[in-house]
C-alpha cells in the first residue's frame, strides 16, 4: 500500500465498522446537490493547487463515485478582530491582559462559532449522505465520512485525479474552490486532496551522504561526547547540555507530540533499555480522528520514537507525554487545543513534521487560540538548507509558531555541560515561501548582517543540537550516529519549556504560552537578558545563510541556555 492510499483508507475502515455507513443516502445528497450551485455559500480559505488551476498537473481520471473519504469542516471564528486584539494584548508586558489565558470553553463563548452555526452544518452534512464522526463545538470541526459523491454534491466540487508534476504517483484534488447552499460560511474542509504527503524532518546519514555523492564519514565520522552507544547522544544529554545541574524535571506537565502516524511502544521501551535507562512510561496515545496509534506494515515509527524520547529526556517526570495521531491537519492541531480523552490541553507542543498547505492561513485560527489559551508550539525548521518553494518551510514559518533551527553541539563529556556550538549545515531557514507578513515584533531583529526579509516572516526563531550523533530506534533496532535533523530539536525544546511552565507554575504564574513577543524584545533591546538567555551562535552556515551575532537565519537567536533562560522567564 502507498502512503497516498493508506492516508486515505487507513482511519476509514474501523470507523465504518462500528457506524454502518453502508445505507448512506445518495438521493438526498443530490437532492440538495441539485440547488447548491445557485445559492453558493462561502469557503474562506483556498483548497485547489495552482498545479491544478494552471493545469501542469495531467487530469488522468476520477475518484469513484462509491469510493469513501473522510474529511474535517472547519467553521470560521466569529469574532476574528476581537481576537487579534486579544492576542496581541496576552503577549504584551505593558497590557493588562498579559499572560491572561482563557479556558476551551471561554474562547468557544468569545471567539467560536455559535451553537446554533454549528449546529446547523451538522445537519447539512448529513442531509447530504454524510455521517459525523468526530469533532466538536469547541474544536470548531466536524469530522464526517462518506461516499466521493455525496460530497462531490455537499461541496459542489468534482473529485478528479492527477499526474503530480514533481513525485512519480498520482493525487486527487477538486477541480474547483468548494461552496455550499448553506446561508453562513465555512472556514476550510480538510482531506479534499492529497498532493503534499506530510513528511518527518529527520535525515539518515547515510543517505544524505549518497544523495550528495559523498562517503557518510565525510558529513560527520562520529559523536564524541554522548552517553548512549557509541557516544551517540541521548535525550538526557541533551538535558545535561542545556540544563545542566538542574532539579526541574516536568513534574505536572505534559508536553504534546503531533504526528501523522502511530507508534509501537516497543520501541520505546527497547530505546530505554539500549540506553540502560527506566522508561519513564508516560507515553499516552491519541487518535483524533480514528487514525490508528499503531505503527505496523509499511509504516515507520523512527520520528513517532525519537520525539517521545527526546521530550522524556529534557523533562524525565513530566506527568504525559501526548502523542496526537491523525491524518488531516486540522483534526490533530483542533484537538490540542481542547480536552480529549480525558487530557487537558497540553501547555508545549512540538511538531517535527513538514508539509506543503493548499493556503497557509486554514491553521491561524487554531494557533491564535493556542496563544489566547497559553500554549506554545514548536515546529521544526527542516533540514534541506535554505527555504524556497521547493524547500518547504511549513509549518515553522507560521506566525504563531516557534520554528527551532538546528546546531552542531559538544559537550565537556558523557552526560556533561555544554561546550561549543556552531551551526548545522542543513538547518532549514531563510525567507517565508508562503509569503507569511513578517510580525511586528520580528521586524527590529532584521539588519544586512543576517540578511533576513523587512516583509516577510523570517526562521528559525531558537535552535538545538540537530547533527548525525543521536541514537535513534523505530521498526524494532536502535542506530548510533546515523540521523539527525532539527526534528530533534523541536521535541527538545517543547520539553525544555514544560520545565519553565513547571517552575511558573510552582509561584503561581501563568505558562509561558506564545513568547515570541518577548523573547524578541527583550533580546533586541537587552544584550544582558540576551547574553544570560541563550547562547549565541557566530560561526558555521547553511546555504544562503551564516550565523552571525545576534539574530540570524540559521540557529535564531540560538540555543537556550537553561539555567539563564528559567532564571529570566520561569520566575
Amino acid at each position: 500500500m502507498t502512503r497516498q492510499d493508506s492516508i486515505g483508507t487507513r482511519k476509514t475502515k474501523g470507523i465504518l465498522s462500528t457506524r454502518k455507513v453502508c445505507a448512506l443516502s445518495l438521493a438526498v445528497a443530490m437532492a440538495f446537490g441539485a440547488s447548491a450551485a445557485a445559492n453558493a455559500g462561502q469557503v474562506y480559505t483556498h483548497h485547489v493547487r495552482d498545479a491544478v488551476t494552471s493545469n501542469i498537473a495531467q487530469q488522468v481520471g476520477s475518484l469513484p463515485a462509491s469510493q469513501l473519504m473522510s474529511i474535517d469542516v472547519v467553521l470560521p471564528l466569529r469574532d476574528q478582530s476581537g481576537l487579534d486584539t486579544f492576542v496581541a494584548q496576552i503577549a504584551n508586558p505593558n497590557s493588562l491582559n498579559y499572560h491572561n489565558y482563557i479556558t476551551p470553553k471561554e474562547f468557544t463563548a468569545r471567539f467560536g462559532p455559535t451553537q446554533n452555526d454549528y449546529d446547523t452544518v451538522v445537519q447539512y452534512l448529513k442531509q447530504h449522505g454524510l455521517v459525523v464522526a468526530g469533532g466538536s463545538r469547541d474544536r470548531m470541526d466536524i469530522q464526517v465520512i462518506g461516499p466521493v459523491s455525496a460530497i462531490e454534491a455537499a461541496f459542489n466540487v468534482k473529485m478528479r485525479t492527477y499526474k503530480h508534476p514533481t513525485e512519480n504517483r498520482t493525487f486527487y484534488s477538486p477541480d474547483r474552490e468548494p461552496t455550499t447552499s448553506l446561508a453562513i460560511p465555512l472556514w476550510h474542509v480538510s482531506g479534499l486532496d492529497n498532493y503534499s504527503l506530510p513528511h518527518p524532518l529527520y535525515v539518515k546519514k547515510s543517505e544524505y551522504a549518497a544523495a550528495h555523492g559523498i562517503s557518510p564519514d565525510a558529513v560527520v565520522s562520529h559523536a564524541t561526547t554522548g552517553s548512549g552507544p557509541s557516544a551517540s547522544f541521548l535525550g538526557s544529554d541533551m538535558r545535561a547540555a542545556y540544563y545542566h545541574g538542574a532539579t526541574l524535571t516536568g513534574a505536572g506537565e505534559s508536553v504534546g507530540l503531533w504526528e501523522f502516524y502511530g507508534i509501537n511502544t516497543s520501541d520505546v521501551a527497547l530505546y530505554y533499555s539500549t540506553a540502560k535507562q527506566t522508561n519513564p512510561n508516560n507515553l499516552r496515545l491519541i487518535s483524533t480522528d480514528g487514525t490508528s496509534t499503531g505503527c505496523s506494515g509499511s509504516c515507520s515509527d523512527i520520528e513517532q520514537t525519537l520525539d517521545t524520547t527526546q521530550a522524556q529526556g529534557m523533562a524525565p517526570g513530566l506527568s504525559n507525554v501526548l502523542m496526537y495521531v491523525g491524518s488531516t491537519d486540522t483534526a490533530i492541531i483542533s484537538a490540542m487545543t481542547v480536552t480529549t480523552d480525558g487530557y487537558a490541553p497540553p501547555a508545549t507542543i512540538g511538531c517535527s513534521w513538514g508539509w506543503t498547505p493548499a493556503d497557509p492561513s486554514t491553521l491561524n485560527p487554531y494557533w491564535q487560540k493556542m496563544a489566547a489559551q497559553g500554549q506554545s508550539f514548536f515546529a521544526a525548521s527542516g533540514d534541506s538548507s535554505t527555504w524556497s518553494s521547493r524547500n518547504e518551510a511549513w509549518p515553522a514559518d507560521a506566525a504563531y509558531v516557534i520554528g527551532v533551527g538546528g546546531t552542531d553541539l559538544t559537550t565537556s563529556g558523557a552526560a556533561g555541560p555544554w561546550a561549543t556550538e556552531t551551526a548545522w549545515v542543513d538547518s532549514g531557514g531563510g525567507i517565508s515561501p508562503d509569503k507569511i507578513a513578517i510580525p511586528s515584533w520580528q521586524t527590529g531583529a532584521i539588519n544586512t548582517s543576517n540578511k533576513g526579509s523587512k516583509t516577510y516572516r523570517n526562521g528559525p526563531d531558537v535552535s538545538a543540537n540537530a547533527n548525525f550523533t543521536f541514537m535513534a530506534c523505530g521498526n524494532g533496532s536502535c542506530t548510533y550516529n546515523q540521523y539527525g535533523g532539527t526534528s530533534f530539536a523541536a521535541p527538545m525544546w517543547a520539553a525544555y519549556v514544560a520545565l519553565v511552565d513547571q517552575s511558573l507554575a510552582s509561584h503561581s504564574a501563568s505558562a509561558m504560552g506564545f513568547f515570541l513577543p518577548t523573547i524578541y524584545s527583550n533580546n533586541i533591546n537587552s544584550p544582558t537578558i540576551y547574553a544570560a538567555t541563550f547562547h549565541d551562535i557566530t560561526s558555521g552556515k547553511s546555504g544562503s545563510y551564516s550565523a552571525v551575532k545576534g539574530y540570524d537565519l540559521v540557529t535564531g537567536w540560538g540555543s537556550m541556555i537553561g539555567s539563564g533562560f528559567m532564571a529570566q522567564y520561569g520566575q
